[in-house]
């Protein structure tokens, strides 16, 4: 089973909700997650909470707990904020490069999975009539406890952009579209090391070529460790092939760290 998460606190996560069950056939079951009605099409459920996802570590086992199975994949439809309020469809993973300041635990990396959100951000740029930017972000905020992969899915960046219903629709059937084709897709896994939060270099690779990245580190949680680094490849679901580094958007000591793991792992390194 695979699960799309929402919650009633976040005014885009209840638009994507709203599309999902309008357009793409989610029908009211007599299932309830955190006391809210459970709806479903197929092999994919739609669960609702009533708080912050950010900060729903071990959601999984809640699930398992309260509906009887273990998810295959959770995608969390979620807003975006920024005190620059651009607008802008996002996909990420989630965890803490150093300490939790927002939801998760310090030094903990959620379970990635670059097809899907490479698919994510193909789709959401295929639909995009809106003008708006469509991007990666670097692996940020909770919950980062969890044992399947999951993605966040966000419009962005402000209350006009969350109410935004063809926003709501464009993220809607991105999400269908990921969850039943992201097990088929091929790509060429890479892990992301520099750049800003918006990972516009990663990015741009993503839209334009072969790579899918899965976690992304952006400069400003440079210096990175060692284990941090082995950690994220640790914490991919898919077989990661290549170490990306935007050269300038790094921190010294860690691209070069990158670059000498990269030839000790017999993984490619490649530099931008």
């Amino acid at each position: 089973m695979k699960v799309v998460m929402t919650t009633k606190v976040d005014l885009a996560s209840m638009n994507i909700k709203a599309k999902l069950i309008e357009n793409f056939g989610f029908n009211k079951t007599d299932m309830f997650f955190d006391g809210n009605p459970v709806y479903r099409n197929g092999e994919t459920l739609i669960l609702t909470t009533n708080d912050e996802m950010i900060y729903y570590d071990n959601l999984d086992k809640a699930i398992e707990t309260q509906l009887g199975f273990k998810p295959e994949i959770i995608a969390f439809a979620s807003r975006h904020s920024s005190k620059q309020k651009l607008p802008a469809l996002t996909t990420h993973v989630t965890g803490n490069w150093g300490k939790a300041m927002y939801g998760g635990k310090d030094e903990s990396l959620a379970i990635a999975l670059p097809s899907a959100m490479k698919l994510a951000l193909l789709k959401m740029n295929e639909l995009n009539d809106l003008s708006w930017e469509v991007c990666y972000e670097a692996t940020h905020h909770g919950p980062s406890e969890l044992d399947v992969p999951s993605f966040f899915i966000e419009i962005g960046s402000s209350e006009e952009e969350w109410v935004n219903e063809r926003a709501g629709e464009i993220i809607a059937e991105t999400i269908v579209y990921v969850l039943k084709n992201y097990g088929k897709a091929r790509f060429k896994v890479a892990l992301g090391v520099g750049g800003g939060h918006y990972a516009p270099k990663q990015t741009k690779r993503a839209l334009e070529g072969d790579l899918a990245f899965g976690h992304i580190a952006p400069k400003y949680a440079h210096p990175l460790s060692r284990e941090m680094l082995l950690k994220a490849l640790e914490r991919t679901a898919e077989k990661v092939e290549a170490i990306y580094v935007d050269w300038k958007g790094s921190r010294g000591e860690t691209r070069q760290l990158a670059r000498s793991l990269a030839e000790e792992l017999g993984i490619e390194f490649i530099k931008d």
